[in-house]
C-alpha cells in the first residue's frame, strides 16, 4: 500500500542508499528522492526511487539549497532525511537548524556524533567502559616526522581517524584502510596524505590475523530517550575489495550474540545514542575475543541485512520518528529484541560467495541457506521490471568475478588465513 504522506528523502548515490529506498518501498510503496553527486548504475532506471545529482553537494550552502527545492516539490508530505555516508550524516547534523523546520532528522547532536565518528574518541570510550578495542596509537598528520613507532608490531593498520574530513580529500591509491608493513612504508603514507591536504589523525592499530570470515557486523536501533531497543548481529562470510569499497561486507549470516550485544548496548546508553548505530567487528583468532572496531552513525552500506532478517528498518525510523511511537521492539511495548532469524545476505553470486569461503562449515551454512532459498541480494527486486535496470544488475553480478579476481584473488584469501 502507498503512503502519500511519506517521503523520504536519502543523500548518497551507494548500495546503502539504493537498499534504503528499497526498505522504505517495501514498507510503505512511496519512491524515494535519492541525491547523490553524480547518476549511478545503481540508482539509475530504478523504480523505486528519483535520482536526483548534484555535483556539489559537498558544499553545505548548495546542498541545503537543493534540499529545500525537493522539500518545496513535495510540500504537505512528512520529509524525513538520511545519510548513506558518515560525512552526509555530519553535513545534515551541522546543517540541522536550517533543515528541521522542513525535515524530520533522526541523528544526534553533533557532539555525540564527533565524539563516536572520530575514531580515537571511540577507542578512548571503549577503553573507558573496558570494552575490546585493539591496541591504538593515534597520529597526527603533519606532525609525524618524529613518528615513534617502537610500541607497535608490523604489519599494523592505518586509517584516518575522521571519516567526513577524509572523504574530502582525493590521491592516488587511496584506501579506507591500509595494511603497512613498515615503519618508513607508514610515514611515507602519512607524507602522502598530509600532501593531499588532509590535517586530522590518523588512528594505527594492531593487526588483528583472519580473513574476512573473521569480521562481524552489528546494527542497533535506540529510541528517542536513548534506550537500545533493537540489535541485529551478522557473521560476515566476505567483505568487498575494491580501494574505494575496501571493509565493507559482501555477505552476511545474521544469528544472535548477545555477549557482543550487551557490550554494544553498554556504550550506546553510557553516551545517550538515538537512532541506528552501526559497529564493524572482528574476532581475533588469538584468544577468541570480539574486538570493536567502530561505530558508524547510520546504518550500514549493507543495512538491507537487517530487512532481510525480517526487521525492515525503514518502520524503525517512521514510528519512533514520524508516528512517535515504537520504533523495533517486543509486542508489549518493553525490552530489547535480539534479531534470532539465521539470514543470509549476500551481493555476490552464489558461485563466487562459494568459491570465497574457504571454511568448511561456514561454506555449508551458507549453501544450507541457499538451498533453504533464505537468502537475499538487494540488487535484485520484483518492483525493479525496467529492461536497462535488469541489465545493469546483471552485468554488475558478472562484473563481481572480475572484481575480485583483479583486487583479491584467491592466492591473497589463502595467505590470509590464520595459523596458530
Amino acid at each position: 500500500m502507498s503512503s502519500p504522506w511519506l517521503q523520504p528523502v536519502i543523500l548518497g548515490g551507494d548500495i546503502g542508499a539504493y537498499s534504503l529506498a528499497r526498505t522504505f518501498h517495501e514498507a510503505y510503496g512511496v519512491r524515494s528522492v535519492v541525491v547523490s553527486s553524480a547518476s549511478t548504475g545503481l540508482v539509475r532506471h530504478s523504480a523505486v526511487l528519483e535520482s536526483v545529482v548534484e555535483p556539489r553537494m559537498d558544499d553545505d550552502d548548495v546542498l541545503v539549497a537543493r534540499l529545500l527545492e525537493i522539500a518545496d516539490q513535495h510540500a504537505g508530505r512528512e520529509l524525513i532525511l538520511l545519510g548513506s555516508a558518515d560525512w552526509l550524516v555530519r553535513a545534515v547534523v551541522v546543517n540541522r537548524e536550517r533543515l528541521e523546520g522542513r525535515y524530520v532528522v533522526p541523528y544526534v547532536p553533533l557532539d555525540v556524533l564527533d565524539r563516536v565518528t572520530d575514531k580515537a574518541g571511540f577507542s578512548a570510550l571503549c577503553t573507558e567502559l573496558d570494552i575490546a578495542h585493539p591496541q591504538t596509537v593515534v597520529v597526527e598528520v603533519g606532525a609525524h616526522a618524529d613518528l615513534d613507532t617502537s610500541a607497535l608490531t608490523f604489519p599494523v593498520i592505518a586509517k584516518a581517524g575522521s571519516t567526513a574530513g577524509y572523504h574530502l580529500v582525493e590521491f592516488a591509491g587511496k584506501k579506507k584502510v591500509y595494511t603497512v608493513a613498515s615503519h618508513a612504508e607508514l610515514v611515507a603514507l602519512l607524507d602522502q596524505v598530509a600532501a593531499a591536504g588532509y590535517s586530522g589523525t590518523f588512528l594505527v592499530q594492531d593487526f588483528i590475523p583472519g580473513d574476512d570470515s573473521q569480521m562481524r557486523i552489528l546494527t542497533c536501533f535506540s529510541d528517542r530517550a536513548g534506550t537500545v531497543r533493537f540489535a541485529s548481529f551478522g557473521h560476515v562470510l566476505l567483505e568487498e575489495h575494491t580501494p574505494g569499497a575496501l571493509g565493507n561486507p559482501a555477505a552476511i549470516i545474521t544469528e544472535p550474540n548477545p555477549q557482543v550485544v550487551a557490550q554494544a548496548v553498554r556504550l550506546l546508553e553510557h553516551i545517550g545514542w538515538t537512532g541506528f548505530s552501526n559497529f564493524d567487528l572482528k574476532v581475533d583468532p588469538r584468544d577468541g575475543r570480539t574486538v570493536f572496531f567502530e561505530l558508524n552513525p547510520r546504518l550500514g552500506r549493507s543495512n538491507y541485512y537487517v530487512t532481510a532478517a525480517g526487521r525492515n528498518t525503514a518502520e524503525a525510523y517512521v514510528r519512533e520518528y514520524l508516528e512517535q511511537r515504537a520504533g523495533l521492539e517486543r509486542e508489549d511495548g518493553t525490552g530489547l529484541v535480539e534479531q534470532q532469524a539465521t539470514h543470509l545476505y549476500t551481493v555476490l553470486p552464489r558461485p563466487l560467495l562459494l568459491r570465497y569461503v574457504f571454511d568448511r562449515a561456514l561454506r555449508g551454512r551458507a549453501r544450507g541457506l541457499f538451498r533453504q532459498r533464505r537468502v537475499s541480494n538487494p540488487l535484485w527486486y520484483s518492483a525493479e521490471r525496467h529492461p536497462r535496470r535488469i541489465a545493469y544488475v546483471i552485468a554488475n553480478q558478472v562484473n563481481q568475478f572480475r572484481k575480485f579476481a583483479r583486487h583479491y584473488p584467491l592466492s591473497a584469501l589463502e595467505k590470509a588465513q590464520w595459523r596458530p
